[in-house]
Formats: C-alpha cells, sequence, structure tokens
C-alpha cells in the first residue's frame, strides 16, 4: 500500500487567492463582508434592510446562487450595484470567484460590499473568499441547536446574526443558549440579534458594520490578512 504525505494544505492555491484580494480591499478602502447561511434564512431581506438604513454608504452586492437572478434584482431595485453570480452547481464561493465577481460589478465607487454566499450551512465555511469580515445567518425558525450540529461554520464567522427575532414568540428557540453554544465554539464571535422586518437590532448591527468600515478607510494598510479579522 503506498502512502502520500501532503505537506501543503490544498486549499494553498486559494488562501493565496485570498489573501491578495483582501490587500487589494484594504488598499482601496472597501470593506467586503462575506454572509453566509442557510436557505431562507433571511440574508437578503437582511442586506435589503441596510441598505435602505444607510443611505450615505456606497453599497455593492454579489449574489451566489446557483441559478436564478431574483436576489440581484431585489438588491438593484434599492439603488445599490448588484450582480448575479451563477456557481453552476457549486455549494460556494471560493476566492478566485470572489474576485472574478468582484471585477464583474465594477463598483469603483462602492464602500461597504457584501458577497451573498450561496446558501448551507458546511460548504461556504471551508473556503477563504478574501472577505474582510465573515458574518454568518442563524434565523430563530431554524433552531437553537444549529451550533452543535455545524460548528465549523461558527467558529469561521467573525459576527453572528440572528435573524427573524420577531418570531420568537412562536418558536422554542433559547438565544441565551444559542449564544452560550456559539461562544463556546467562538470566544471571539460578536451576537447581533435583529429583526429586519420590525428594525430591532438593525441599528446596534449597522453602528458595528460602519465601524469596520472606518477603520479601513483611516488605516488602509491594516495587515487583514486571515479568515478572521480579530483587530477588528
Amino acid at each position: 500500500m503506498k502512502t502520500i504525505k501532503l505537506n501543503a494544505s490544498v486549499t494553498a492555491s486559494n488562501d493565496r487567492d485570498a489573501d491578495a484580494l483582501r490587500a487589494r480591499l484594504n488598499r482601496d478602502g472597501k470593506l467586503l463582508v462575506n454572509v453566509m447561511s442557510s436557505a431562507g434564512s433571511g440574508k437578503t431581506t437582511l442586506l435589503s434592510a441596510i441598505i435602505r438604513d444607510l443611505p450615505q454608504i456606497r453599497f455593492g452586492v454579489m449574489e451566489a446562487d446557483i441559478e436564478s437572478d431574483v436576489d440581484a434584482q431585489r438588491i438593484d431595485a434599492l439603488g445599490a450595484k448588484a450582480i448575479q453570480v451563477h456557481t453552476s452547481g457549486m455549494c460556494h464561493m471560493d476566492a478566485g470567484m470572489t474576485t472574478a465577481a468582484y471585477d464583474a460589478l465594477e463598483a469603483d465607487d462602492a464602500e461597504l460590499l457584501f458577497l451573498e454566499n450561496v446558501g448551507n450551512l458546511i460548504c461556504p465555511a471551508e473556503y477563504d473568499t478574501g472577505a474582510q469580515v465573515n458574518l454568518m445567518i442563524l434565523s430563530v425558525p431554524e433552531g437553537d441547536d444549529k451550533p452543535l450540529k455545524y460548528p465549523l461554520m461558527f467558529q469561521k464567522s467573525d459576527v453572528l446574526v440572528i435573524s427573524k427575532t420577531d418570531a420568537l414568540p412562536y418558536f422554542s428557540f433559547d438565544l441565551s443558549k444559542c449564544s452560550q453554544r456559539v461562544l463556546h465554539l467562538n470566544p471571539k464571535i460578536r451576537i447581533f440579534p435583529v429583526s429586519a422586518k420590525t428594525g430591532d437590532g438593525m441599528q446596534a448591527l449597522e453602528a458595528w458594520l460602519i465601524e469596520q468600515l472606518n477603520r479601513i478607510r483611516t488605516n488602509q494598510n491594516h495587515p487583514l490578512n486571515g479568515w478572521f479579522a480579530p483587530a477588528l
């Protein structure tokens, strides 16, 4: 039986592409947020609310889906620069795909960029896209046990948005228990319970995003060169 030893990560090429994109974004004073979640958690609804709430910010959005362009149409209708990315069946975006989408977006004036990744809690967690911030959404209807089932996603995220909090009275979702489980996996993660429908909690999340954008603007050489952005 032959045994081979791998001395380099199988994702080393992707990691190099990710570092290159991050350095480019930092030089240009732009913030890219990689948004990950299950399908139906409210990614596009959350982004739409942020865009409406912050008219002073110039946004660019890359919508990644296997098919259709319905999400890009929703974002475009709000006046933000948007592009639809079809992944041809792939369940995630990687750094090369993100760079190509960013170039195709042609949003030189955009300051705050979002990559709405393909909807699932498995594949996107395994690939660095080059974003400076990784934000995941867990919706109340999904249940508070998801950190136990999909730990890597929570470990790889800088921010957790618990969405659809207006539905808390109707579901058996323990906000405190969920937060404890997440912090056990990732003590540095920031948690924002929000309802894009009612606006509850949105101001705190939006203030945090603006703070991160301002950090990039004022220190464009800041080395955010990892899957996490620990200095943020």
